[in-house]
């Protein structure tokens, strides 16, 4: 397939990119800069254009743009940053997608956990409501930003992410090396649930939503198994073989990353059923799997 991706150049991308280049099919990377090779095209997601012109024919594309959750303190600015960067550019693919002759097959577009809010004990699956607060708000808007390319008959696939266990990026990636300076402990009280997922099978679980025209709409790419943050964090000690009696009071994350430790302290059991009912097998979905996985790649 000839296949276009946003977001190449970050965690999930990179290696999706890779993945798919592996097995002979064509990507085409939507760029923010001047292209610099004939893979690449430019876009705009504030400004809300893709050159379409240069992009032409593709199968299918795969949407993973978007600023870093946890890359900064959370002020309002940066809370804009976060929607616009979604939701304008979400909407700019939809559009450009939807004016394509012929349009692509299907539209995978980036989505979070953070879509059900604070969960607590209960567990949610694709059929579950939108929660509230920052995330929440975000995510369902993010997703309805998709409603051009649903009008003009393309499938589209909402990717509802957990966290990505990596020691090369993300939200795990800059766990490991404090974890290794035996620096690593829970977040709060710890009872709160992460959903996790390592990224060999998040690459895997997005081919699979790829190739099963079955799959529309929300799909929960976590593993069956979510653990609270005590659990990951005791986790991570056993693998890297380091204390994890420290905690972080709620404070201390409310001054460090501002209205995002709101987010940190909450939680999501997530169910994965649009991956199980279409016979997904998980490589790693234990959270100690996760983590060995991680630390071999």
């Amino acid at each position: 397939m000839r296949i276009a991706v946003t977001g190449s150049s970050g965690l999930v991308g990179s290696a999706l990119v890779r993945s798919l280049a592996a097995d002979g099919h064509e990507v085409v990377r939507l760029v923010r800069r001047a292209p610099r090779g004939p893979d690449e095209v430019r876009w705009d997601p504030h400004g809300g254009t893709v050159d379409t012109a240069a992009l032409g024919p593709v199968d299918a594309a795969v949407h993973l743009a978007g600023a870093g959750i946890g890359d900064r303190r959370w002020t309002a600015a940066y809370k804009r940053e976060l929607r616009d960067s979604r939701v304008l550019g979400t909407a700019a693919v939809s559009r450009a997608l939807a004016a394509l002759r012929p349009a692509p097959r299907v539209l995978l577009s980036g989505s979070a956990m953070g879509y059900y809010g604070d969960t607590g004990e209960r567990e949610v699956d694709e059929s579950s409501p939108p929660g509230t607060g920052f995330l929440a708000d975000l995510c369902t808007e993010w997703e309805a930003a998709t409603t051009p390319a649903v009008e003009a008959g393309i499938r589209v696939a909402h990717l509802r992410t957990g966290l990505v266990v990596s020691r090369s990026g993300g939200a795990w990636g800059r766990m490991f090396p404090l974890f290794r300076a035996g620096l690593g402990g829970r977040l709060g009280s710890g009872r709160q649930y992460w959903s996790f997922i390592s990224l060999t099978d998040e690459v895997a679980a997005i081919r699979h939503v790829l190739d099963h025209p079955t799959l529309s709409g929300p799909v929960n790419l976590t593993t069956p198994h979510p653990v609270t943050n005590a659990e990951a964090t005791k986790a991570m000690g056993r693998a890297l073989h380091r204390p994890t009696f420290l905690a972080v009071p709620p404070f201390a994350l409310r001054i460090a990353l501002g209205d995002f430790a709101k987010e940190i302290l909450t939680g999501q059991r997530m169910v994965p059923r649009a991956l199980l009912d279409s016979a997904f097998t998980f490589e790693h979905p234990t959270i100690d799997t996760a983590i060995a996985a991680a630390l071999d790649g």
